[in-house]
């Protein structure tokens, strides 16, 4: 795993529509441009966010069609 850099915190408020800006650092050290997937990973102690590849790690995300509540609520724990 990349160990954390030293380099300053970048900050960005959420909206009331649970929307935010994400810093132009953050932006340029993924590389990131529009149309661009995001990752989220929740630890114990942070979430961490990256540029998602191509495919993904998640087996199922193939599978819109398992997307529905109902799938979340039955296998959302596996």
């Amino acid at each position: 795993m990349n160990r954390l850099s030293r380099q300053p915190a970048a900050f960005s408020k959420v909206s009331v529509k649970s929307q935010t800006v994400i810093p132009r650092e953050v932006r340029e050290q993924l590389k990131l441009k529009p149309g661009d997937t995001l990752r989220y990973r929740v630890t114990d102690a942070s979430v961490l966010l990256d540029k998602a590849t191509e495919g993904g790690d998640d087996s199922f995300a193939a599978f819109s069609e398992w997307t529905s509540e109902a799938d979340e609520k039955a296998y959302g724990e596996l």
